[in-house]
């Protein structure tokens, strides 16, 4: 009897060192799953973060590059006089879609017309829906080409007086676009492009609305 006790206790004094162990080893793997599943998880996070960093970088390069080849294109189009030809007439359609969710139906550049002497020119006129789009293109816009503009919108409708019953909307567009004259043709109600990353974009504050004219 005192051999099987001694041999029971062994048994028992070795199954509660097994199962210590167990527990101890279930415990360390555990940790080390969970040191691994955290540093796997950090690892990612930091490729990814990486990998984020490089593709906005190759992002912010690429449309700087976009943007200096738009300008030298634009500026290559002024020397030789044909930046509303070249910028402003493949634009327009697209950014009256975007902006004012209709298709241009008519669009010509250098539009004159001649009544009882007087002769009146437009860079370039776009017809959709029941609005006129008249442009005026500078290879540097300044106030006061903001001002004559004003007085351009508000003769055509004397030269051409079949759009009469249209809404007529001033898009000015130009290479580089100063800051304060954005804010005073913007006070004034005009719709103001330069060139960007798709050739002519809009420059206007987000919420900005042209007037209706």
């Amino acid at each position: 009897e005192e051999f099987a006790k001694e041999m029971r206790e062994r048994d028992e004094r070795w199954e509660k060192e097994r199962k210590d162990w167990e527990e101890r080893l279930q415990k360390e793997m555990k940790e080390r799953d969970e040191r691994l599943e955290r540093e796997r998880k950090e690892w990612e996070e930091r490729l990814q973060k990486e990998m984020k960093e490089r593709d906005e970088k190759w992002e912010r390069e690429r449309k700087k590059l976009v943007k200096e080849w738009n300008l030298k294109w634009g500026e290559l189009a002024n020397r030789l006089g044909t930046m509303v030809e070249d910028l402003v007439y493949p634009s327009l359609p697209g950014i009256i879609k975007e902006e004012f969710g209709i298709d241009v139906e008519f669009i010509a550049v250098d539009v004159k017309k001649r009544i009882n002497g007087r002769e009146k020119e437009y860079d370039a006129v776009a017809i959709a829906g029941n609005y006129v789009f008249i442009n005026s293109t500078k290879s540097k816009l300044k106030n006061k080409d903001v001002d004559d503009f004003v007085n351009d919108i508000l003769e055509f409708r004397t030269f051409f007086s079949e759009h009469a019953d249209k809404k007529l909307i001033g898009i000015l567009a130009t290479l580089r676009i100063d800051e304060g004259v954005l804010k005073y043709a913007e006070k004034t109600g005009f719709l103001v492009l330069a060139v960007g990353e798709k050739l002519m974009e809009v420059k206007n504050s987000k919420d900005f609305k042209p007037k209706e004219r």
